[in-house]
């Protein structure tokens, strides 16, 4: 292994030990966000060679049931995730994945970038599920590294105007420097309704596109005060179990909800993005870790203060 980023859910195992279904019973070592060196093959692997640097897409489905027959193997039952409990993670020196989810990096990428093809993945993803084109007005809700994954994203499949809302100032600033449009200071407290008349004011009309990437029933509101008649609300962000939503808002506006899984052959279109220049992330990494500093790092990651902690697991 080379490099591995903290994830937010690595944050809440650690701290709380359950992320909704999944319960850390037993030691669980963290990490999904992966790049590294191809040292050993199994027997058969024909795809890859010692030497070849990757990035890991952590989720390893059964390739064998209808869903995964169709194409959208994110949702197998049976699809095993790195530092998903039971299933231990990457952040160690060596680790042993399934060559088929191993994604060669093109020589002019970095392992950090190819470790953040994780979470870029995740916004590519999103941004596809809401059929993201040239011209699209997209507002997005949360500016933290998946928030900041779909704004990139989004302007690489063509959105000219973007708005993105956030609690935190600084946040907002380091959104336009990725080239958010537009961007609202919000309070938690904020009526959703007076938010939503921010948005239009501020972009000159409703978005076409909503993506939540916050996990708060409010932001997951907002979305459908916001978005305009016919729209899409892409739902990134997984907050509780059951929230509140406008529903009778939402039938008379005709808004198509989509739901957002994690990322499913979506790392090849992730590193095409990065490798022909279209889109730059790795200024989103903040702050840089080596593997016995790992705890530090989670402290930062737990802080807010970064918007990507980066762990560098190979020896120097």
């Amino acid at each position: 292994m080379h490099s591995v980023g903290i994830c937010g859910s690595d944050v809440k195992f650690w701290q709380k030990g359950i992320i909704g279904v999944y319960v850390v019973r037993n030691p669980l070592i963290l990490g999904h966000e992966s790049s590294g060196t191809v040292v050993a093959l199994g027997e058969g692997v024909t795809s890859l060679k010692v030497g070849d640097r990757v990035a890991i897409e952590p989720g390893v489905p059964c390739m064998q049931c209808s869903v995964c027959m169709e194409g959208r193997y994110n949702l197998c039952d049976d699809l095993t995730f790195c530092a998903t409990p039971p299933d231990d993670g990457t952040l160690r020196r060596f680790y042993c994945h399934n060559a088929k989810f191993c994604h060669k990096l093109p020589d002019n990428m970095s392992f950090e970038e190819g470790a953040m093809m994780e979470p870029f993945s995740v916004g590519v993803h999103a941004c596809r599920r809401a059929q993201i084109g040239p011209g699209y007005t997209v507002l997005i809700t949360g500016a933290g590294p998946i928030g900041l994954m779909v704004l990139v994203a989004a302007k690489a499949m063509g959105a000219t105007a973007i708005c993105i809302t956030d609690i935190s100032e600084s946040r907002l600033e380091f959104a336009k420097s990725f080239g958010a449009n537009y961007t609202i200071l919000i309070d938690p407290k904020d009526d959703t309704e007076a938010v939503a008349d921010k948005v239009k004011v501020a972009m000159g009309c409703l978005p076409r596109v909503t993506v939540e990437c916050t996990g708060v029933e409010s932001g997951l509101q907002l979305g459908f005060h916001a978005t305009r008649p016919g729209g899409i609300v892409q739902i990134v962000g997984i907050g509780p179990p059951d929230v509140t939503i406008p529903l009778g808002l939402a039938v008379a506006k005709e808004i198509d909800i989509h739901t957002n899984l994690r990322y499913c052959n979506d790392y090849p279109v992730a590193i095409e993005l990065v490798s022909s220049g279209q889109v730059h992330i790795k200024p989103m990494v903040t702050h840089r870790f080596n593997l016995e500093q790992t705890l530090e790092a989670f402290e930062m990651a737990k802080s807010g203060q970064a918007i990507k902690c980066m762990i560098e697991c190979a020896r120097n």
